[in-house]
């Protein structure tokens, strides 16, 4: 990941955010052999005091499981929205056109569930992506002992206590005050994560200028 001063969030609440408002991360690791792993998991963040913890859950006797067995190292990669940034918006547009984006990576050491705290995982995570509805039929507590038999022999749990946490909010902060407006103006005239780029931009602008 880039480490450059203009493009880091002073607000950590900020990077907790982009991480929860986008939960479906790339978990990555690999075997001591240097052989990699990687995969798409929802994954809950957790805040215990000091500690900034993650909870998911992979397939049990996949390569992941296997990986994580082997190397407990992990990184879990959270990406928020991205565009492209012409050149031409610029107010000196002689220079290469760029991306804008946001990204966390967290890692840390892969510790797995027993099989009560896999239950209460399991609970945490149906009840969260359900938006609450304890009511829901996909809530834990509402599926058939059958299919959870069946469902929670085949899985593993974990959690992941952050020890780095990185990120890169590339927003242009590096442009002068006219090139940043007018990338903003181009922006909000896109759908999808452009538009959300600019909104992102927007917040900031009072801040650096």
């Amino acid at each position: 990941m880039y480490n450059i001063s203009h493009f880091k969030e002073p607000e950590r609440s900020r990077i907790l955010n982009l991480m929860a408002d986008n939960p479906f991360a790339f978990l990555t690791g690999s075997f001591k052999n240097g052989r990699q792993v990687a995969t798409q998991i929802p994954l809950l963040i957790e805040q215990r005091e000091d500690e900034l913890i993650l909870l998911g859950h992979i397939m049990r006797n996949t390569d992941h499981h296997r990986a994580f067995i082997d190397n407990p190292i992990a990184l879990a990669v959270f990406t928020g929205p991205h565009t492209y940034v012409s050149a031409k918006w610029y107010s000196s547009p002689n220079v290469g056109s760029t991306w804008n984006y946001m990204s966390v990576h967290a890692s840390g050491e892969v510790v797995f569930m027993d099989d009560e705290e896999l239950i209460n995982f399991m609970k945490k995570l149906t009840l969260h992506f359900e938006g609450g509805d304890a009511h829901s039929p996909t809530f834990y507590d509402n599926l058939s002992q059958d299919y959870v038999d069946k469902m929670m022999g085949a899985i593993v749990g974990f959690e992941i206590e952050v020890k780095n946490l990185n990120h890169v909010f590339k927003l242009s902060q590096n442009k002068d005050k006219q090139t940043y407006q007018n990338i903003i103006k181009h922006l909000e005239f896109q759908e999808g994560d452009g538009a959300k780029i600019a909104a992102e931009m927007k917040k900031r602008e009072n801040e650096l200028f």
